[in-house]
């Protein structure tokens, strides 16, 4: 054999106690739990370390946002819906610490289905070879029929199909974020990608009514952007494309406009970290006076404990 084992007897070592170490339990470690404990306290005892003590400094970004009257935004995608958290998310409205929400077409559809039946979400590998994927007659008639009367009012997508939820008094319009943020006079600005949503596919879809529904949203998200900067907070939520890139532009246009738009925190909440979330809300737009995290997680369970911890804290500062 060519080689032999290498002989270890003349390896140098050192004292422990001559070594830089980066966790001291005095400092780092997490603190006992106990039964009986608010979020917020189970939050502090978690260790202050990385995503731990991202998710407090998000919390704490929150809260501070609201105290100081400053914004705070949530994007998110359908699967956050689909996960059946409008419940978490009208706490938040209800308690003001959520002031705007963006979202892509899919969540306004679901919304809307949960509001109407109470329930969503269809099979689609068992509809789809059959040609009746996105075909449920009342989903497409009635969307497209809000979208078209809102615009005719000058309303954006997400006020008119808030309005026409509750308008109509959909059965389980309680569950639905659209009513809830309308009922607020929150917005909630939905943004589509033609051909994306399965009310495109139906024939009550007009092209142009769409596209100035959510238009007009992209303005309204960039009047709610322009107020962002020194203190406010964006929180982009299950998207991993299109409403990292609505927020980029939104926020350029508001720049442009000559908006002091800086030192605002950004923090995308995901299963997976993706390219242009971590570019698009969470380093490009931060890279000022602001701060960008990332907390990696299922929704259904990071959403309610970021809210739990968010409620809790502006709880204690009142």
């Amino acid at each position: 054999m060519k080689y032999r084992p290498m002989d270890m007897s003349g390896v140098k070592t050192y004292p422990i106690a001559d070594r830089s170490n980066k966790v001291l339990m005095k400092r780092d470690a997490a603190m006992k739990v106990r039964p009986g404990m608010t979020v917020s306290q189970l939050l502090r005892s978690m260790p202050p370390q990385l995503a731990a003590r991202d998710l407090l400094a998000v919390v704490e970004a929150v809260a501070s946002a609201r105290a100081a009257g400053k914004p705070v935004v949530m994007a998110m995608g359908a699967h956050v819906i689909k996960c059946g958290l409008q419940p978490v998310l009208k706490s938040l409205v209800e308690a003001g610490a959520i002031t705007a929400f963006a979202v892509n077409g899919a969540v306004a559809i679901h919304d809307y289905e949960i509001s109407l039946i109470g329930e969503t979400s269809e099979d689609v590998g068992a509809a789809l070879h059959c040609g009746l994927f996105g075909m449920a007659e009342e989903t497409g008639r009635d969307i497209n029929r809000a979208l078209k009367e809102g615009v005719a009012k000058g309303l954006g997508f997400g006020e008119a199909l808030g309005t026409f939820i509750i308008d109509r008094g959909n059965p389980f319009r309680d569950l639905s974020l659209l009513a809830t943020c309308r009922e607020h006079d929150i917005p909630v600005t939905v943004h589509v990608a033609m051909g994306t949503d399965i009310v495109h596919q139906h024939p009550t879809a007009d092209g142009s009514v769409i596209g100035q529904a959510s238009y007009t949203d992209f303005r309204i998200l960039a009047s709610v952007l322009s107020e962002l900067g020194d203190g406010g907070v964006y929180l982009n939520v299950g998207s991993a494309v299109l409403l990292p890139e609505v927020f980029l532009k939104a926020l350029s246009v508001v720049q442009n406009l000559g908006y002091d738009v800086d030192g605002f925190t950004t923090a995308n909440f995901d299963m997976q970290q993706h390219y242009r979330p971590l570019q698009n809300v969470v380093k490009r737009p931060t890279s000022g006076k602001g701060r960008g995290y990332t907390i990696t997680g299922h929704h259904e369970v990071m959403i309610p404990l970021l809210a739990c911890g968010i409620l809790d804290r502006m709880a204690e500062s009142k």
